[in-house]
């Protein structure tokens, strides 16, 4: 069975199902197909593009992230190419799969940690690949990145909260990406409802989370994310930005380091949202963009609403005149 991506009310849609609360490409219909770089005709997987400084698209160092693996306490790896680092977790939750089995380099968490397998249900878990093949996005878009110009990463987590706060983890993952990039990074990002990060309108960075249906409990739920790090404008879809055309100082450009800050913070901030699951919103309401403008509410039967998005309920929907919203689009209005 595939995973399921979660809705707004925690419930899991099929990857064929228009109604879908997080992404990896997560745009609207007049918004941009895929959130990082897709390789024009040929292009190798690898290589610095122009305009690029020197050494910033460089091979992420598995090794150098063990202390990061450590002191998060999961078990990271990095591969040069995977089908889809998502789907690779999925297929680890349900012990079908591994990243060892795909030639990758050891798991980078323990120095003796053992990768997952069928005996017991794997703890948090970090997978980052260079190059995906298949990558997949909201409404199950197909997107590719250019290898060494972002970030596509996955961490496989069991949350504990109840079934009722499980809508909440995609927008606690984008609350925590608007967070590190903002303080790391300097840029004024923003949440687009429900969790695309955006600076001044520009996609910057997408969402995908997938539930993985199973017999363990607590149950598996994948977190992918997909961060523009060194893209240049030609390697980008229309509406989207990078960190480096939002002239970012190049010192925060190094991938490496990005990485741990991201993972510090996302780790930390999964695991707030576990123990005190009811401050998810108030953080959540200070980093969307939508909040307080007129937008337009697509609706999976064709239908459209315009009105002021007021709020966002206990359950994460998008409040419009007064309705909420979980199954939807949402574009903002000039």
């Amino acid at each position: 069975m595939p995973a399921a991506s979660i809705d707004p009310l925690g419930r899991p849609t099929s990857p064929s199902d228009p109604v879908v609360n997080s992404s990896a490409a997560g745009q609207g219909p007049d918004e941009a197909a895929a959130p990082v770089a897709e390789p024009r005709g040929d292009a190798a997987p690898a290589g610095k593009g122009p305009g690029v400084p020197t050494g910033l698209r460089q091979p992420l160092d598995a090794a150098a992230l063990r202390p990061l693996a450590a002191r998060l306490g999961c078990r990271l790896a990095v591969v040069a190419e995977i089908d889809s680092t998502n789907a690779e977790l999925a297929r680890i939750a349900r012990g079908i799969g591994g990243v060892t089995g795909l030639g990758a380099p050891a798991l980078a968490g323990g120095g003796d940690a053992q990768p997952p397998g069928d005996a017991q249900p794997p703890g948090d878990v970090v997978l980052v690949a260079e190059w995906q093949t298949a990558g997949r996005g909201r409404l199950d878009r197909s997107w590719e990145s250019l290898a060494g110009a972002g970030l596509m990463v996955s961490l496989l987590v069991r949350p504990t909260v109840t079934a009722r706060w499980l809508g909440w983890l995609p927008l606690v993952v984008g609350t925590s990406l608007v967070r590190t990039l903002r303080s790391y990074a300097g840029v004024a990002a923003m949440l687009k409802w429900p969790n695309d990060v955006q600076v001044a309108g520009a996609k910057l960075a997408g969402i995908l989370v997938e539930l993985v249906p199973g017999p363990a409990s607590p149950p598996a739920a994948v977190i992918g994310f997909g961060l523009n790090v060194t893209a240049l404008a030609d390697e980008l879809p229309p509406r989207s930005t990078s960190l480096l055309l939002l002239e970012v100082d190049p010192a925060r450009l190094d991938r490496q380091e990005l990485l741990g800050a991201l993972l510090t913070d996302l780790v930390a901030a999964v695991r707030r949202w576990e123990t005190s699951p009811e401050q998810a919103r108030g953080e959540y309401r200070e980093v969307c963009s939508t909040l307080g403008r007129p937008v337009r509410v697509e609706l999976p039967d064709g239908t459209s609403v315009r009105g002021i998005a007021s709020d966002v309920d206990e359950f994460g929907r998008l409040v419009v005149d007064g309705r909420a919203f979980s199954a939807a689009d949402v574009i903002h209005l000039r």
